[in-house]
């Protein structure tokens, strides 16, 4: 069975496992993840999730959707005046 055979197989119990497990370094029986192990479960876990979920639910996903409220941006930039404070009289 190849790499894509088995992401194809995996159950959604398997991969929430594997995802706390990267989230937490450790196994659910409390061994430590090793570098390699961390490494080849997180690739697991977004190769399953490319293929299962939709994408507002991957890991990684960043919504670049609208702003929810754009009352900070003027319709017309301002221009700034810049005062020359060393030439203003002294009070």
């Amino acid at each position: 069975m190849d790499y894509q055979q088995v992401i194809e197989q995996m159950s959604p119990e398997v991969y929430q496992s594997l995802r706390r497990s990267v989230e937490l370094g450790k196994w659910p029986d409390g061994r430590a993840l090793t570098p390699e192990q961390r490494a080849s479960a997180m690739q697991a876990i977004i190769a399953w999730g490319e293929r299962h979920l939709p994408p507002e639910q991957r890991i990684g996903f960043i919504d670049k959707g609208s702003k929810a409220d754009s009352s900070c941006d003027d319709p017309e930039p301002v221009p700034l005046n810049w005062r020359d404070t060393a030439q203003e009289p002294q009070q």
